[in-house]
Protein backbone atom coordinates (compact mmCIF):
# COMPACT_ATOMS: atom_id res chain seq x y z
CA UNK A 1 0.00 0.00 0.00
CA UNK A 2 3.05 2.41 0.16
CA UNK A 3 3.86 2.11 -3.62
CA UNK A 4 1.80 4.94 -4.76
CA UNK A 5 3.50 6.82 -2.14
CA UNK A 6 6.79 5.58 -3.55
CA UNK A 7 6.02 6.54 -7.18
CA UNK A 8 4.70 10.20 -7.16
CA UNK A 9 8.12 11.97 -5.52
CA UNK A 10 7.12 15.66 -6.87
CA UNK A 11 9.21 16.91 -3.48
CA UNK A 12 12.75 15.62 -5.37
CA UNK A 13 11.80 17.46 -9.03
CA UNK A 14 12.15 21.31 -7.19
CA UNK A 15 15.80 20.83 -6.81
CA UNK A 16 16.33 20.01 -10.20
CA UNK A 17 15.30 23.47 -11.64
CA UNK A 18 18.06 25.81 -9.89
CA UNK A 19 20.68 23.25 -11.25
CA UNK A 20 19.18 23.09 -14.80
CA UNK A 21 19.23 26.82 -15.26
CA UNK A 22 22.51 28.68 -16.21
CA UNK A 23 22.67 31.19 -13.34
CA UNK A 24 25.34 33.16 -15.35
CA UNK A 25 23.35 34.11 -17.99
CA UNK A 26 19.93 36.48 -16.90
CA UNK A 27 19.23 37.04 -20.54
CA UNK A 28 19.00 33.34 -21.03
CA UNK A 29 17.01 32.74 -17.91
CA UNK A 30 14.26 35.21 -18.60
CA UNK A 31 13.65 33.33 -21.94
CA UNK A 32 14.34 29.77 -21.34
CA UNK A 33 13.98 29.12 -17.99
CA UNK A 34 10.22 28.23 -17.78
CA UNK A 35 10.79 26.12 -21.01
CA UNK A 36 13.76 24.26 -19.05
CA UNK A 37 11.86 23.61 -16.27
CA UNK A 38 9.18 22.25 -18.36
CA UNK A 39 11.05 19.78 -20.05
CA UNK A 40 12.59 18.20 -17.21
CA UNK A 41 9.14 17.91 -15.76
CA UNK A 42 7.71 15.91 -18.55
CA UNK A 43 11.03 13.47 -19.13
CA UNK A 44 11.27 12.10 -15.53
CA UNK A 45 13.35 9.09 -16.68
CA UNK A 46 16.23 11.63 -18.14
CA UNK A 47 16.92 13.01 -14.25
CA UNK A 48 20.67 12.12 -14.58
CA UNK A 49 21.36 12.64 -18.05
CA UNK A 50 19.67 16.31 -18.14
CA UNK A 51 21.75 17.25 -15.29
CA UNK A 52 25.01 15.77 -16.70
CA UNK A 53 23.68 17.51 -20.37
CA UNK A 54 22.77 20.74 -17.87
CA UNK A 55 25.81 20.77 -16.01
CA UNK A 56 28.40 20.45 -19.34
CA UNK A 57 25.80 23.55 -21.69
CA UNK A 58 26.65 25.20 -18.08
CA UNK A 59 29.88 25.20 -18.32
CA UNK A 60 30.71 25.46 -21.77
CA UNK A 61 28.35 28.63 -21.93
CA UNK A 62 30.49 29.82 -19.33
CA UNK A 63 33.76 29.40 -21.47
CA UNK A 64 32.28 30.65 -24.31
CA UNK A 65 30.89 33.86 -22.61
CA UNK A 66 34.22 34.67 -21.05
CA UNK A 67 36.12 34.26 -24.16
CA UNK A 68 33.47 36.40 -26.03
CA UNK A 69 33.93 38.99 -23.43
CA UNK A 70 37.48 39.05 -24.23
CA UNK A 71 36.94 39.18 -27.66
CA UNK A 72 34.49 41.93 -27.18
CA UNK A 73 37.36 44.20 -24.64
CA UNK A 74 39.73 43.56 -26.95
CA UNK A 75 38.32 44.84 -29.97
CA UNK A 76 36.98 47.81 -28.27
CA UNK A 77 40.78 48.39 -27.52
CA UNK A 78 41.69 48.20 -30.58
CA UNK A 79 38.96 50.42 -31.71
CA UNK A 80 39.60 53.14 -29.66
CA UNK A 81 43.36 53.34 -30.45
CA UNK A 82 42.48 52.63 -34.19
CA UNK A 83 40.17 56.08 -33.74
CA UNK A 84 43.06 58.12 -31.43
CA UNK A 85 45.29 56.91 -34.04
CA UNK A 86 43.25 58.27 -37.02
CA UNK A 87 42.81 61.84 -34.75
CA UNK A 88 45.91 62.26 -34.11
CA UNK A 89 47.13 61.80 -37.73
CA UNK A 90 44.44 63.88 -39.23
CA UNK A 91 44.79 66.80 -36.59
CA UNK A 92 48.66 66.63 -37.40
CA UNK A 93 48.86 65.40 -40.51
CA UNK A 94 50.86 68.43 -42.35
CA UNK A 95 53.98 68.13 -40.22
CA UNK A 96 53.52 64.22 -40.22
CA UNK A 97 53.61 64.66 -44.23
CA UNK A 98 56.50 67.11 -44.45
CA UNK A 99 58.83 65.10 -41.75
CA UNK A 100 58.01 61.85 -43.65
CA UNK A 101 58.88 63.50 -46.98
CA UNK A 102 62.47 64.39 -45.12
CA UNK A 103 62.93 60.69 -43.45
CA UNK A 104 61.99 59.43 -46.70
CA UNK A 105 64.63 61.09 -49.11
CA UNK A 106 67.18 60.58 -46.38
CA UNK A 107 65.97 56.87 -46.31
CA UNK A 108 65.62 56.21 -49.94
CA UNK A 109 66.78 59.04 -52.28
CA UNK A 110 66.68 56.79 -55.94
CA UNK A 111 62.87 57.94 -56.20
CA UNK A 112 63.18 61.36 -54.95
CA UNK A 113 66.13 62.40 -56.98
CA UNK A 114 64.29 60.74 -60.19
CA UNK A 115 61.12 62.98 -59.33
CA UNK A 116 63.35 65.99 -59.03
CA UNK A 117 65.41 65.48 -62.37
CA UNK A 118 61.87 65.71 -64.42
CA UNK A 119 60.88 68.96 -62.20
CA UNK A 120 57.88 67.41 -60.49
CA UNK A 121 58.25 69.83 -57.71
CA UNK A 122 57.10 72.51 -60.36
CA UNK A 123 53.75 70.78 -61.21
CA UNK A 124 52.80 70.13 -57.97
CA UNK A 125 53.47 73.47 -56.47
CA UNK A 126 51.04 74.55 -59.58
CA UNK A 127 48.66 71.98 -58.28
CA UNK A 128 48.90 73.64 -55.02
CA UNK A 129 47.76 76.82 -55.99
CA UNK A 130 45.24 75.37 -58.46
CA UNK A 131 43.46 73.76 -55.38
CA UNK A 132 44.03 77.35 -53.86
CA UNK A 133 41.75 78.41 -56.71
CA UNK A 134 39.02 76.31 -56.57
CA UNK A 135 38.61 77.20 -53.02
CA UNK A 136 37.91 80.73 -53.42
CA UNK A 137 34.37 81.95 -53.19
CA UNK A 138 35.00 85.22 -53.68
CA UNK A 139 34.20 87.27 -50.37
CA UNK A 140 37.80 87.64 -49.83
CA UNK A 141 38.57 91.13 -50.96
CA UNK A 142 35.17 92.01 -49.63
CA UNK A 143 36.53 91.46 -45.75
CA UNK A 144 39.53 94.03 -46.38
CA UNK A 145 37.01 96.85 -46.96
CA UNK A 146 35.03 96.10 -43.51
CA UNK A 147 38.51 96.28 -41.80
CA UNK A 148 40.38 97.53 -44.11
CA UNK A 149 42.79 99.38 -41.58
CA UNK A 150 43.57 96.18 -39.82
CA UNK A 151 44.21 94.86 -43.20
CA UNK A 152 46.37 97.16 -44.53
CA UNK A 153 48.68 96.96 -41.17
CA UNK A 154 48.98 93.31 -42.13
CA UNK A 155 50.14 93.38 -45.44
CA UNK A 156 52.53 95.76 -44.81
CA UNK A 157 53.84 93.72 -41.80
CA UNK A 158 53.82 90.45 -43.43
CA UNK A 159 55.31 92.36 -47.34
CA UNK A 160 57.40 95.02 -46.21
CA UNK A 161 58.61 94.95 -42.60
CA UNK A 162 59.18 91.24 -41.47
CA UNK A 163 61.52 90.71 -44.41
CA UNK A 164 64.18 93.06 -42.84
CA UNK A 165 64.81 90.16 -40.10
CA UNK A 166 66.36 88.61 -42.99
CA UNK A 167 69.69 91.22 -42.17
CA UNK A 168 69.30 89.97 -38.64
CA UNK A 169 69.58 86.83 -39.76
CA UNK A 170 72.26 87.01 -41.84
CA UNK A 171 74.88 88.02 -39.38
CA UNK A 172 74.65 84.29 -38.07
CA UNK A 173 77.42 82.21 -38.51
CA UNK A 174 76.66 78.49 -38.73
CA UNK A 175 78.09 75.56 -40.99
CA UNK A 176 76.60 74.81 -43.63
CA UNK A 177 76.01 78.51 -44.29
CA UNK A 178 72.77 77.81 -46.28
CA UNK A 179 70.96 76.58 -43.06
CA UNK A 180 71.39 80.42 -42.67
CA UNK A 181 70.54 81.88 -45.69
CA UNK A 182 67.19 79.68 -46.16
CA UNK A 183 66.20 81.11 -42.75
CA UNK A 184 66.82 84.79 -44.32
CA UNK A 185 65.00 83.77 -47.49
CA UNK A 186 62.24 82.61 -44.79
CA UNK A 187 61.48 85.53 -43.36
CA UNK A 188 60.87 87.18 -47.11
CA UNK A 189 57.97 85.09 -47.98
CA UNK A 190 54.40 86.18 -47.35
CA UNK A 191 52.02 83.99 -45.21
CA UNK A 192 50.96 80.41 -45.11
CA UNK A 193 48.33 79.05 -47.27
CA UNK A 194 46.31 76.99 -44.70
CA UNK A 195 47.40 76.96 -41.52
CA UNK A 196 47.14 80.46 -40.33
CA UNK A 197 43.44 80.71 -42.05
CA UNK A 198 43.15 76.92 -40.02
CA UNK A 199 44.36 78.52 -36.56
CA UNK A 200 42.30 81.45 -36.71
CA UNK A 201 39.10 79.70 -37.54
CA UNK A 202 40.19 76.88 -34.69
CA UNK A 203 40.62 80.28 -32.01
CA UNK A 204 37.31 81.74 -33.65
CA UNK A 205 39.42 84.54 -34.86
CA UNK A 206 38.14 87.05 -38.20
CA UNK A 207 38.74 84.01 -40.74
CA UNK A 208 38.08 86.01 -43.42
CA UNK A 209 40.52 88.38 -42.59
CA UNK A 210 42.74 86.26 -42.27
CA UNK A 211 41.64 84.77 -45.51
CA UNK A 212 41.81 87.86 -47.32
CA UNK A 213 45.63 88.73 -46.04
CA UNK A 214 46.41 84.97 -47.28
CA UNK A 215 45.54 85.78 -51.03
CA UNK A 216 46.51 89.50 -51.10
CA UNK A 217 49.68 88.79 -49.41
CA UNK A 218 50.78 85.94 -51.61
CA UNK A 219 49.48 87.56 -55.04
CA UNK A 220 51.99 90.49 -54.13
CA UNK A 221 54.76 88.77 -53.05
CA UNK A 222 55.59 87.89 -56.64
CA UNK A 223 56.60 91.37 -56.73
CA UNK A 224 57.85 91.96 -53.54
CA UNK A 225 60.18 88.49 -52.97
CA UNK A 226 62.00 89.01 -55.76
CA UNK A 227 62.98 92.18 -55.01
CA UNK A 228 63.72 91.43 -51.10
CA UNK A 229 65.82 88.65 -52.21
CA UNK A 230 67.84 90.84 -54.84
CA UNK A 231 68.29 93.37 -52.25
CA UNK A 232 69.42 91.47 -49.47
CA UNK A 233 71.38 88.56 -50.85
CA UNK A 234 73.00 90.23 -54.10
CA UNK A 235 75.39 91.92 -52.59
CA UNK A 236 76.21 89.86 -50.23
CA UNK A 237 77.08 86.62 -52.03
CA UNK A 238 78.85 88.62 -55.31
CA UNK A 239 76.00 86.91 -57.39
CA UNK A 240 73.68 88.18 -59.49
CA UNK A 241 69.61 87.28 -58.75
CA UNK A 242 67.32 86.13 -61.54
CA UNK A 243 65.16 88.64 -60.53
CA UNK A 244 63.06 89.04 -63.88
CA UNK A 245 63.10 85.24 -64.44
CA UNK A 246 62.15 84.21 -60.99
CA UNK A 247 58.82 87.18 -60.99
CA UNK A 248 57.69 85.69 -64.15
CA UNK A 249 58.66 81.87 -62.96
CA UNK A 250 55.76 82.95 -59.97
CA UNK A 251 53.48 83.79 -62.42
CA UNK A 252 52.92 80.72 -63.92
CA UNK A 253 53.79 78.71 -61.11
CA UNK A 254 51.72 80.63 -58.85
CA UNK A 255 49.26 83.50 -60.16
CA UNK A 256 48.30 81.69 -63.58
CA UNK A 257 47.13 78.23 -61.52
CA UNK A 258 45.48 79.97 -59.03
CA UNK A 259 43.66 82.13 -61.50
CA UNK A 260 42.92 78.82 -63.38
CA UNK A 261 41.21 77.06 -60.39
CA UNK A 262 39.11 80.12 -59.68
CA UNK A 263 37.82 80.40 -63.44
CA UNK A 264 36.84 76.29 -62.92
CA UNK A 265 34.99 76.74 -59.47
CA UNK A 266 32.90 79.77 -61.24
CA UNK A 267 32.29 77.28 -64.16
CA UNK A 268 31.18 74.62 -62.38
CA UNK A 269 29.12 74.76 -58.93
CA UNK A 270 28.76 71.00 -58.15
CA UNK A 271 32.34 71.26 -58.14
CA UNK A 272 32.54 74.33 -55.78
CA UNK A 273 29.77 72.42 -53.55
CA UNK A 274 31.55 69.74 -53.32
CA UNK A 275 35.06 71.76 -52.29
CA UNK A 276 33.19 73.50 -50.18
CA UNK A 277 31.94 70.72 -48.36
CA UNK A 278 35.20 68.42 -48.55
CA UNK A 279 37.84 71.19 -47.30
CA UNK A 280 39.89 68.55 -45.23
CA UNK A 281 40.28 66.13 -48.44
CA UNK A 282 41.31 69.22 -50.73
CA UNK A 283 43.86 69.95 -47.72
CA UNK A 284 45.09 66.68 -47.52
CA UNK A 285 45.37 66.99 -51.00
CA UNK A 286 47.42 70.08 -50.76
CA UNK A 287 49.62 68.74 -48.09
CA UNK A 288 50.63 65.53 -49.95
CA UNK A 289 51.62 67.69 -52.99
CA UNK A 290 53.46 70.11 -50.42
CA UNK A 291 55.71 67.59 -48.89
CA UNK A 292 56.69 66.37 -51.98
CA UNK A 293 58.81 69.28 -52.50
CA UNK A 294 60.83 68.36 -49.60
CA UNK A 295 61.67 64.80 -50.19
CA UNK A 296 62.99 65.73 -53.52
CA UNK A 297 65.28 68.41 -52.27
CA UNK A 298 66.62 66.30 -49.08
CA UNK A 299 66.95 63.09 -51.85
CA UNK A 300 69.02 65.34 -53.79
CA UNK A 301 70.98 66.56 -51.38
CA UNK A 302 71.35 63.76 -49.01
CA UNK A 303 75.33 62.93 -49.62
CA UNK A 304 76.02 66.36 -48.56
CA UNK A 305 73.52 66.49 -45.42
CA UNK A 306 75.10 63.30 -44.28
CA UNK A 307 78.28 64.71 -44.10
CA UNK A 308 76.89 67.18 -40.99
CA UNK A 309 76.91 66.50 -37.35
CA UNK A 310 73.38 66.55 -35.65
CA UNK A 311 74.35 69.10 -33.89
CA UNK A 312 74.48 71.49 -36.94
CA UNK A 313 70.44 70.39 -37.31
CA UNK A 314 69.50 71.33 -33.56
CA UNK A 315 71.22 74.72 -33.77
CA UNK A 316 69.31 75.51 -37.64
CA UNK A 317 66.19 74.35 -35.68
CA UNK A 318 66.59 76.75 -32.81
CA UNK A 319 67.18 79.19 -34.79
CA UNK A 320 63.96 78.63 -36.25
CA UNK A 321 61.93 78.45 -33.60
CA UNK A 322 63.83 81.70 -32.21
CA UNK A 323 62.81 83.65 -35.68
CA UNK A 324 58.54 83.22 -35.09
CA UNK A 325 58.89 83.82 -31.48
CA UNK A 326 60.53 87.19 -32.74
CA UNK A 327 58.11 87.94 -35.25
CA UNK A 328 55.29 87.06 -33.04
CA UNK A 329 56.74 89.71 -30.44
CA UNK A 330 56.96 92.36 -32.94
CA UNK A 331 53.82 91.84 -33.90
CA UNK A 332 52.55 91.27 -30.34
CA UNK A 333 53.77 95.22 -29.65
CA UNK A 334 53.26 97.13 -33.17
CA UNK A 335 49.50 95.42 -32.61
CA UNK A 336 49.31 97.39 -29.46
CA UNK A 337 50.94 100.69 -30.52
CA UNK A 338 48.70 100.78 -33.21
CA UNK A 339 45.64 99.55 -30.66
CA UNK A 340 46.77 102.67 -28.32
CA UNK A 341 47.23 105.36 -31.19
CA UNK A 342 43.76 104.54 -33.00
CA UNK A 343 40.73 104.30 -30.40
CA UNK A 344 42.73 101.86 -27.53
CA UNK A 345 40.11 99.56 -25.99
CA UNK A 346 37.32 100.35 -29.11
CA UNK A 347 40.09 100.10 -32.00
CA UNK A 348 39.90 97.74 -34.79
CA UNK A 349 43.18 96.16 -33.78
CA UNK A 350 42.02 96.08 -30.53
CA UNK A 351 38.80 93.76 -31.29
CA UNK A 352 40.07 90.11 -29.92
CA UNK A 353 38.77 88.46 -33.26
CA UNK A 354 40.68 90.91 -35.43
CA UNK A 355 44.01 90.85 -33.19
CA UNK A 356 44.26 87.21 -33.18
CA UNK A 357 43.91 87.09 -36.45
CA UNK A 358 46.36 89.51 -37.18
CA UNK A 359 49.10 87.87 -34.61
CA UNK A 360 48.92 84.21 -36.22
CA UNK A 361 48.45 85.25 -40.20
CA UNK A 362 51.38 88.28 -39.79
CA UNK A 363 53.87 85.91 -37.70
CA UNK A 364 53.39 82.59 -40.27
CA UNK A 365 55.27 81.97 -43.34
CA UNK A 366 54.87 80.23 -46.27
CA UNK A 367 56.88 77.27 -47.43
CA UNK A 368 55.54 76.72 -50.71
CA UNK A 369 56.86 80.41 -51.87
CA UNK A 370 60.39 78.97 -50.50
CA UNK A 371 60.46 75.86 -52.70
CA UNK A 372 59.17 77.83 -55.53
CA UNK A 373 61.77 80.52 -55.53
CA UNK A 374 64.51 78.19 -54.09
CA UNK A 375 63.87 75.86 -57.01
CA UNK A 376 64.14 79.02 -59.82
CA UNK A 377 67.42 80.17 -57.96
CA UNK A 378 68.98 76.97 -59.36
CA UNK A 379 71.73 76.91 -56.74
CA UNK A 380 72.59 80.27 -57.13
CA UNK A 381 72.69 80.75 -52.93
CA UNK A 382 74.09 77.20 -52.18
CA UNK A 383 72.94 74.02 -52.45
CA UNK A 384 69.11 73.14 -52.78
CA UNK A 385 68.28 70.53 -50.24
CA UNK A 386 70.16 72.72 -47.64
CA UNK A 387 68.25 75.49 -48.21
CA UNK A 388 65.28 74.14 -48.11
CA UNK A 389 65.58 72.01 -44.85
CA UNK A 390 65.57 74.36 -42.25
CA UNK A 391 62.43 76.08 -43.82
CA UNK A 392 60.67 72.88 -43.42
CA UNK A 393 61.57 72.96 -39.39
CA UNK A 394 60.70 76.31 -39.17
CA UNK A 395 57.25 75.72 -40.79
CA UNK A 396 56.96 73.08 -38.81
CA UNK A 397 57.66 74.78 -35.51
CA UNK A 398 55.73 77.77 -36.08
CA UNK A 399 52.42 75.29 -36.90
CA UNK A 400 53.15 74.01 -33.48
CA UNK A 401 54.13 76.97 -31.55
CA UNK A 402 51.08 78.78 -32.89
CA UNK A 403 48.72 75.62 -31.95
CA UNK A 404 49.64 75.91 -28.75
CA UNK A 405 49.35 79.44 -28.19
CA UNK A 406 45.37 78.69 -29.69
CA UNK A 407 45.01 76.54 -26.83
CA UNK A 408 45.87 78.94 -24.45
CA UNK A 409 43.63 81.31 -25.87
CA UNK A 410 40.71 78.70 -26.13
CA UNK A 411 41.52 77.96 -22.18
CA UNK A 412 41.47 81.47 -21.61
CA UNK A 413 38.35 82.29 -23.11
CA UNK A 414 36.28 79.09 -21.40
CA UNK A 415 37.68 80.15 -18.30
CA UNK A 416 36.46 83.54 -19.00
CA UNK A 417 32.73 82.28 -19.71
CA UNK A 418 33.06 80.02 -16.58
CA UNK A 419 33.60 83.60 -14.62
CA UNK A 420 31.31 84.80 -16.28
CA UNK A 421 28.13 82.47 -15.71
CA UNK A 422 29.45 82.46 -12.19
Amino acid sequence: MMKPTAINRPCFRPPLLPLCVPRHNPYFLARNGLFSGLSLVSLPNARTFSFTVRATENSNQGNSDGSTHKKILKSAYMSTLTKAFLHFTLSNFLPIALISGVVLGIANPTLGCLAHKYSLSKFSTSGIFFISGLKLQGGEFQAVAKAWPAGIFGLASILLLSPFFSMLILQVQLVPQEFVTGLAIFSCMPTTLSSGVALTQLVGGNSALALAMTVISNLLGILTVPFWISQFFADGFGVPIPARELFWSLIFTLLIPLVLGKVVRNMFKGLAAYIDQNQRISSMISTILLSLTPWMQVSKSRPLLLTFMPQVFIEAIGMGILVHLTLLGFNTIALKCMSAAFGGTESIFAKKENFRALLIVCSQKALLIVVAVVEQLSGTLGESGLLVLPCVAAHINQVIIDSLLVNFWLQKDKSYDKNFEA
